[in-house]
């Protein structure tokens, strides 16, 4: 068992999840609020909990050993070698804790795109009662019976599989285990990626779900989209370097797809100069579709799960793979 352990962390945890932290790692469990604090404190750090670290953390942090992060993305980590099996530090995720929220925001914005309801917002702030929906092409669809796609089978594909079905649409998916025969709950057909292609080209509605990795990273190009039908909305909750977006705004505006839900972008913030932001099939959020009220308690809550797996010398809970990416 670990004695004296240094917990450290970069997320604002409430005062009664520090408390949790505390009894699960035997030890105090400092927050801090700034990189300078950050900086000072990591000499002695055993464990840290943060989406972040300072590229030089190695001789920042000489006894680091764990790094819990606070997300379940690892993607912005890569430039500081941590990731690195070599680097000495085992690295948990966040994974899994923010698929409910992500599910229903996924369905949200089908439901908006379906509905319209961006130029409904639109009109009621400028005082307009359409007398009929053909006035301003407000649109009428329905998730029923339709078909989604579903890139990337993971625990937030799973719940976006579970609600989908539950609207009773038709669910295809891509795993990345994927071998002929396999079945999966809520899923009417698995597919490899390499049919990635014949997938796209069924859909009503495509969601990416991929974590960002070499395999991924531009896998929806031009050809993807050409691939999916005039009427197809695509759903972004990935990373958006998933997606071609020079291809995608030419498909937008050239009606390749019907249109996009985009929580994420190639680059962030996204510019103000990109189209996307007028474009009136796009609905656009600022990266905040995992953004709830809960996240904090299922981070503590995983966090203290995983620091008594550590005392106590168990496996921990979402180990990062670096021969997977994520």
């Amino acid at each position: 068992m670990a004695e004296g352990l240094k917990v450290l962390s970069t997320f604002p945890f409430s005062l009664n999840s520090q408390m949790a932290l505390r009894q699960a790692a035997q030890a105090d469990v400092v927050c801090v609020t700034s990189s300078d604090e950050l900086r000072d404190r990591l000499r002695e750090t055993e464990i840290l909990c943060s989406e972040r670290i300072p590229d030089d953390w190695r001789g920042l942090a000489p006894h680091l050993r764990w790094l819990q992060v606070a997300g379940a993305g690892v993607d912005n980590l890569q430039p500081t070698g941590i990731l690195s099996p070599e680097s000495g530090v085992v690295i948990t995720t966040a994974i899994g804790i923010n698929a409910s929220t992500i599910g229903e925001y996924v369905i949200g914005s089908m439901l908006m795109f379906n509905r319209t309801w961006p130029e409904m917002v639109r009109l009621q702030e400028r005082h307009i009662w359409p007398l009929s929906a053909n006035w301003y092409k407000l649109g009428g669809r329905e998730l029923g019976e339709q078909t989604i796609g579903i890139i990337g089978l993971g625990h937030i594909g799973r719940r976006v599989a579970q609600l989908a079905a539950a609207f009773g649409m038709r669910v295809l998916a891509t795993r990345h285990s994927t071998r002929s025969g396999d079945t999966a709950p809520d899923v009417d057909r698995l597919y490899p990626l390499s049919q990635l292609h014949e997938l796209l080209h069924q859909c009503d509605y495509v969601v990416l779900a991929v974590p960002l990795t070499p395999e991924t990273e531009l896998l929806i190009g031009e050809a993807e989209l050409r691939a999916m039908q005039p009427h197809t909305y695509l759903v972004n909750i990935a990373r958006g370097r998933i997606i071609d977006e020079q291809a995608l705004i030419r498909a937008l505006r050239e009606g390749w797809i019907g249109g996009a839900g985009l929580d994420v972008a190639a680059e962030e913030p996204l510019p103000a100069d990109s189209p996307l932001y007028s474009m009136p099939n796009v609905i656009l959020t600022p990266h905040i579709s995992g953004v709830s009220v809960h996240y904090e308690q299922r981070l503590a809550t995983l966090f203290a799960d995983n620091l008594q797996r550590y005392r106590s010398g168990q496996a921990l809970r979402n180990l990062y793979n670096p021969a997977r990416g994520y």
